[in-house]
């Protein structure tokens, strides 16, 4: 039997198409994306959502990661928004338990390119680390916006199982201080943007730094969004 996994052949058909773009896609192809209101879908591409994204300077001053409330069960189906993510990104799926206990299924872990077997040795990862969305913003919010980010399914770029030895090593770094394996990286730093876009969060001098140089060796691909606020 074959299984198919659309996120994995997804990142290996963009990377491949970022070498041909290259030489079609000029460099200063990007305009700013237009702001909107929570709710509102907008359509930019990779290079306008980088270029819009605020410049600011950052501060871990106040950051407890308790002040993001998350796992939470929001539709009370017994798995939490953790255990939904570990289902939804199965290539071969688990059994479902009492208390959504999982057992067998297999998993693929876009940051390090590692075929998982056991649930148990998954992270699930904010692509934006909480303590970056705080850096970058969500110290201001409510606590009920930054409950929503911590557990935003609603967006399948914000949260990935990945294996836990890959998560602790981006731990809440970004961009500027840890990437991915190389034929993952142009689809990391757009779901990066695209995250930030969606919950209108800013990036400091040297991440954007990073954004921009990074995402002139990738394809203009477009990025369609719901805005989160």
């Amino acid at each position: 039997m074959i299984f198919v996994y659309v996120r994995p052949l997804l990142a290996a058909v963009l990377s491949a198409v970022a070498v041909v773009a290259l030489s079609t896609v000029p460099a200063q192809a990007s305009s700013a994306a237009a702001p909107g209101a929570p709710g509102e879908t907008v359509t930019t591409t990779l290079y306008a959502a980088v270029d819009a994204l605020p410049v600011a300077d950052e501060s871990r001053a106040g950051y407890e990661r308790s002040k993001f409330r998350h796992w939470i069960d929001a539709d009370a189906n017994g798995c939490n928004t953790r255990k939904e993510t570990i289902l939804t990104e199965a290539v071969v799926a688990p059994e479902v338990g009492p208390r959504c206990s999982l057992t067998g299924g297999v998993w693929f872990s876009l940051y390090d390119q590692v075929t998982a077997e056991d649930a148990a040795g998954l992270d699930v990862d904010h692509m934006v680390p909480l303590a970056e969305a705080w850096d970058s913003g969500a110290s201001a919010w409510t606590a009920a916006e930054r409950q929503g980010y911590a557990n935003d399914l609603d967006d399948p770029r914000s949260l990935i199982a990945v294996t836990a030895r890959s998560n602790r090593q981006k731990s809440d770094k970004d961009p500027a201080d840890w990437l991915p394996v190389k034929g993952y990286i142009c689809t990391y730093i757009t779901d990066w943007a695209t995250v930030k876009t969606r919950w209108g969060l800013a990036a400091d001098s040297r991440e954007k730094e990073v954004l921009t140089r990074l995402a002139s060796s990738c394809a203009n691909e477009p990025i369609t969004v719901e805005l989160a606020r």
